[in-house]
């Protein structure tokens, strides 16, 4: 009997690809799991009316962890054009099935460290090793959105902000769109300290707040606040706070100087985004979906469309998502011999994917990091 079940949810486009390529090196490390199939992505929101099917959430409660590969999503209109025609104007809306999988299992935490490997050529510097913390289930993705505006929305809202919604005097509430940024304090104190956990366990010096507490007074204000009270509780770890316009400067200025990042679920997107490429680019950012109960992880990137079926992009992403799946269950061990094994790959540059200027596949990528091991 295999030690672990793991859920397997390839997702569309190159998703497929790269989990097939981190299958060959997590059976020559000798992992042994269950791979249970998870339906995820376009093919079943086209056929379906949801790229998320509940029997995918059922399977997902009785796995250790999961992996995933990659997912298209498009704007609502264009994706309620796709949908079969048996599903077409039955008031079908498309909403991302990664999105709705991290709230529904509350995996709040958004891990994604960005660590620059010896022998990359797209390394931005050689000795970067930023980690983003970001808040996965609040703030402007939690998905409480309007368009038209309803009317008593738009009431209460003259009430408590008349000089503000006294601009929009004469326009319509079909003209109007808003989403909605939330934030609890258990949300902001939660991901915050899940920061200066690692910090301290993994010996960085600092822990750097990303928000906007000038403009976005309420909800950044209260991230800001919560992290002043719970730095008290780790000497020896230093807060810094920076606004996000700020850090995506310093970031490009002087990256060597920051270690761990903490932020929202939006800006914490952005700016992982801006660490991936530091470390040369989406084909080497990892990240993990981390809850209570269960954690799925991922690479950073997308489906790719333009790639499906060339067996071309980098898989190494989806492979240091896998190490961090393995030191998630307690095989320090293998998640070590994994990333040792790309790092070799990448020092020797005998063997590179198009996006680091060589012609090799992704299979030939999985082959030469197996061959390490």
């Amino acid at each position: 009997m295999a030690k672990y079940r793991i859920g397997w949810m390839p997702g569309d486009g190159v998703g497929v690809d790269v989990m097939d390529a981190t299958k060959i090196v997590l059976d020559k490390l000798g992992f042994e799991a269950d791979y249970v199939n998870g339906d995820i992505g376009w093919e079943f929101w086209k056929t379906e009316a949801d790229p998320l099917p509940e029997r995918t959430i059922e399977m997902l409660k009785n796995v250790d962890a999961a992996l995933f590969g990659a997912i298209t999503s498009k704007p609502k209109e264009e994706a309620a054009k796709e949908l079969i025609p048996e599903l077409q104007d039955k008031g079908h809306v498309y909403r991302s099935p990664i999105v709705r999988l991290r709230q529904t299992f509350n995996l709040s935490t958004n891990l994604r460290p960005c660590k620059a490997y010896d022998g990359n050529p797209l390394n931005f510097r050689d000795d970067l090793d930023l980690v983003v913390f970001r808040q996965n289930t609040e703030g402007l993705y939690i998905g409480v959105e309007y368009h038209p505006l309803p009317q008593m929305i738009r009431e209460k809202l003259t009430e408590t902000h008349p000089s503000q919604m006294a601009r929009m005097d004469g326009v319509a509430n079909e003209d109007i769109a808003i989403s909605t940024r939330i934030f609890t304090r258990e949300g902001c104190q939660n991901i915050i300290r899940d920061a200066f956990e690692y910090a301290k366990k993994f010996g960085y010096k600092t822990v750097t707040v990303v928000e906007k507490p000038n403009v976005i007074r309420e909800t950044s204000g209260l991230m800001i606040r919560e992290a002043r009270k719970i730095a008290e509780e780790y000497s020896g770890i230093e807060l810094w706070e920076t606004n996000i316009d700020a850090m995506c400067m310093w970031l490009i200025k002087n990256p060597q100087n920051y270690g761990v990042l903490v932020a929202s679920n939006m800006f914490g997107d952005i700016v992982s985004d801006l660490c991936a490429q530091l470390i040369g680019g989406l084909g080497f950012a990892c990240s993990g979906n981390i809850g209570k109960e269960v954690a799925v992880f991922e690479p950073s990137h997308g489906s790719a469309p333009k790639y499906v079926g060339m067996n071309k992009v980098n898989p190494i992403a989806m492979m240091l998502s896998a190490k961090m799946m393995l030191d998630y269950l307690g095989e320090s061990e293998m998640a070590d011999k994994l990333e040792k094994a790309v790092s070799d790959v990448i020092a020797e540059g005998k063997v590179r994917t198009y996006d680091m200027g060589g012609s090799h596949t992704t299979t030939d990528m999985a082959e030469a990091v197996a061959a390490k091991l």
